[in-house]
């Protein structure tokens, strides 16, 4: 089972694994790994799990259905001053390292581009006063798969709700809920503190099936 879990803070470290991401879930019988923001997991193993809670962050679920090998993401795009991605500071970079890692890592397990399928989730506007950041990081994802030439099998972004989503590498299903007060509220407040380490610490409802 090849598994990996990183925090882009440590993109040019090793991949580590950090267990206590891990627990049972017994109502979807089978092992659910939490994502947090500036991070990604990839696994091929059939009884896992990947879940993570959205609010103007993104997430893509990307996986190669034929080796069976996929994984998810979790970024917040920080607010951008330069001309593109090219003149970014390094933490403003924050979204290129996330797709370009999780990407990365399947192409190294076996998988190939052509049958890459891509789920992104995300980018709600829930952070008022914030320059609508959320649809940002929206605008992010869909231009960065348009210019890498990757085609995006379904998504559900923008709006101004949080998002609770589980994906599924083996089968590519995703269950996608989209959260109402109280769990709104603390999902701002964590990506709020979330966005304000990043500024400090700087990188080198409804269920819907997808």
């Amino acid at each position: 089972m090849a598994q990996t879990l990183v925090r882009y803070k440590r993109a040019l470290e090793s991949p580590e694994s950090v267990n206590t991401h891990r627990y049972r879930d017994p109502r979807f019988d089978a092992v659910a790994v939490k994502v947090f923001p500036g991070e990604h997991y990839v696994t091929d193993s059939a009884g896992e799990m990947l879940v993570t809670v959205l609010g103007s962050c993104v997430a893509a679920c990307i996986r190669d259905p034929v080796i069976g090998v996929g994984g998810m993401n979790h970024f917040m795009l920080p607010e951008s001053g330069g001309d593109g991605w090219g003149g970014a500071s390094p933490c403003m970079r924050y979204g290129n390292v996330a797709m370009e890692r999780l990407i990365n890592d399947i192409l190294a397990r076996g998988g190939l581009r052509q049958r890459l399928e891509i789920k992104v989730f995300g980018g709600g506007n829930v952070m008022r006063g914030s320059s609508n950041i959320g649809h940002r990081n929206a605008d992010f994802v869909e231009e960065y798969l348009a210019a890498e030439g990757l085609r995006i099998a379904a998504a559900h972004l923008r709006g101004d709700l949080p998002r609770r989503v589980h994906f599924f590498p083996a089968t590519g299903q995703v269950m996608l809920l989209e959260l109402r007060r109280p769990e709104e509220i603390a999902v701002v407040k964590c990506e709020a503190k979330y966005k304000s380490k990043l500024l400090f610490e700087p990188v080198p409802g409804s269920v819907e099936l997808f």
